[in-house]
């Protein structure tokens, strides 16, 4: 390795994420917490933990299932929540497609993630949510950069980038009208690497998928592809094995894997410093176009 490793967390992000995460139960009503089963999700859960001790968490976790989830992501979902006697509700994007509010996606780049959108709407309007806790960060995406702390959504669920209320001096303002909402993002400062160290220091279990492990993949485009009844594969995209990990877990249809032998933490943290792509540069999803992310932002996407 040519980086020294840098293994510290800054203490003062773990700070800020509790103070945000205890200004959100005290300024609405009804928050909860949106839970992918990911190493960013998996985060907010502990500082959600240290927020509140010894009480229990204020808000229960939501998670949009498209039904085309890692397997290991469901797993660990399931004893995360089991473990910790946390309350899980589940909405399924199968559903919104039997009640024909969306429609499958068809062709060799089909996917659910795109889909999630209503089903995760109607979850807030069901459970009269007004703040949705999510872990998205600054440093993975443009469109995510833009995004203030306390990221505000019209009554369509919508949000609009020139639309955004300053927050000076760590000022959050939880004030909004009858029917909108807000996106809170309690880590929106953290990057990569700190979510890695705090993992690290916080010795947090983390679905296997994130280590080196053999699977079946597919290379396409450039990207090698997890092999699933989910991908629509051409004749010449033959599956083969090879030893792979992930570095942001999404949608079984969306989510490349990057070749890797990092097994360990330690060697995952080694791995990111080296790397010389982003983070979501694996994450199919936003290679639609240019602004990908923001429009599915715009139309009321985590």
């Amino acid at each position: 390795m040519t980086h020294q490793i840098n293994w510290e967390f800054p203490q003062a992000l773990e700070d800020e994420a509790i103070y945000i995460l205890r200004e959100t139960a005290a300024q609405f009503e009804k928050p909860v917490l949106l839970f992918s089963g990911g190493k960013d999700s998996i985060t907010l859960v502990r500082l959600a933990q240290k927020a509140f001790y010894p009480g229990k968490v204020p808000f229960a976790l939501l998670h949009v299932d498209t039904g085309h989830n890692f397997p290991e992501t469901i797993q660990f979902r399931d004893w995360l929540v089991n473990n910790l006697g946390l309350d899980l509700i589940v909405r399924n994007v199968q559903d919104s497609i039997d009640q024909g509010k969306v429609q499958e996606e068809t062709g060799k780049y089909a996917s659910r993630n795109a889909l999630q959108t209503v089903t995760l709407l109607d979850a807030i309007e069901e459970g009269k949510f007004d703040a949705c806790i999510g872990g998205a960060r600054r440093d993975e995406e443009k469109a995510r950069a833009k995004e203030r702390i306390f990221s505000v959504r019209d009554e369509f669920g919508q949000w609009n980038a020139k639309m955004q209320r300053p927050e000076l001096f760590d000022i959050l303002n939880g004030k909004i009208n009858i029917g909108e909402n807000v996106r809170v993002f309690p880590i929106s400062n953290w990057t990569e690497l700190d979510v890695w160290n705090y993992i690290r220091r916080e010795k947090l279990e983390i679905p296997s998928i994130y280590f080196a492990h053999e699977r079946e993949i597919i290379e396409r485009d450039g990207l090698y592809w997890p092999y699933s009844s989910y991908l629509n594969t051409t004749a010449d995209e033959v599956p083969f094995r090879q030893k792979v990990r992930f570095r942001t877990v999404g949608d079984m249809t969306c989510t490349a894997a990057v070749l890797s032998e990092a097994d360990k933490l330690e060697d995952i943290i080694a791995e990111i410093m080296e790397a010389k792509i982003s983070e979501r540069g694996a994450r199919i999803d936003d290679k639609r176009s240019e602004a990908a992310m923001e429009k599915r932002k715009q139309a009321g996407y985590f």
